[in-house]
């Protein structure tokens, strides 16, 4: 039964100790970080908890997770989460989908806005960009990896390789906004909260990647009850707004 398993842990818990202050440690990508960090208020507010934040690229989590740092929730790719549970690592009764977002386009505030309406105007964009941005496909960030495979497909690599400037996690906004690259590519949910740059919409749609986010409890959580009513208020009715002004979608839509 769905959530039998979450529902013994959190029962081990309670019978364990009293219930007091928690302290959640949340390990989440990029992508979803605006979005936890506005709930978390509400969250820290109702509980009495306190939320210790911590972010990474995908691949970057996964190899912090494996290295058996701790952490209370994990928001990962939605296929990472179902991996790690295969793996025993998070409670399987507690994987849920999030959210869902797409690649974005951004340029430096004020800066002239190129057309990249459809898959061929996209090309000659990046042909004509003096320097482009995206997440190092070697980082492990999702948004890298497929933006390394789209340009490649599209027989742009060796064409681009010098004028491209790849970002080792973090936000790629930040070399827009400082003049160091001219395009910036990367989740529409991270352009979109940067300061000094204009995400100017997304990708078409013939060659849009949307990635969904879930969430998951560690099997080893020190404090499973309050990482439980954290995924909660992630995956219930207040998320929807903030979702969209985020530049994130609920993961049905």
């Amino acid at each position: 039964m769905r959530g039998f398993r979450v529902g013994l842990l959190i029962a081990a818990a309670l019978v364990a100790r009293p219930v007091l202050a928690s302290e959640v440690h949340l390990l989440t990508t990029g992508a979803f970080k605006q979005v936890a960090t506005a709930l978390i208020p509400q969250y820290e507010a109702q509980s009495g908890n306190k939320v210790v934040v911590e972010n990474d690229t995908a691949g970057g989590i996964i190899r912090r997770i494996e290295t058996g740092e701790p952490f209370d929730l994990v928001v990962l790719t939605s296929q990472a989460v179902g991996d790690l549970v295969t793996e025993g690592k998070l409670v399987s009764d507690s994987s849920t989908d999030l959210a869902k977002v797409g690649i974005g386009v951004a340029v430096k505030a004020g800066a002239a806005h190129p057309n990249f309406g459809d898959p061929d105007a996209f090309k000659q964009m990046l042909l004509k960009a003096k320097s482009i941005a995206y997440i190092d496909p070697r980082a492990g960030g999702s948004s890298g990896i497929y933006l390394a495979g789209l340009i490649d497909r599209m027989g742009l690599t060796r064409k681009l390789r010098r004028k491209t400037v790849l970002v080792n996690g973090g936000l790629v906004a930040d070399k827009v906004a400082s003049g160091e690259a001219e395009i910036g590519l990367q989740q529409i949910s991270e352009l979109s909260a940067a300061k000094g740059v204009e995400m100017l919409g997304p990708l078409p749609r013939a060659i849009q990647s949307y990635t969904i986010y879930g969430a998951g409890i560690n099997v080893k959580a020190a404090e499973p009850v309050a990482a439980k009513a954290l995924l909660d208020v992630f995956a219930g009715p207040a998320a929807a707004a903030v979702l969209q002004a985020k530049g994130m979608q609920p993961p049905g839509m």
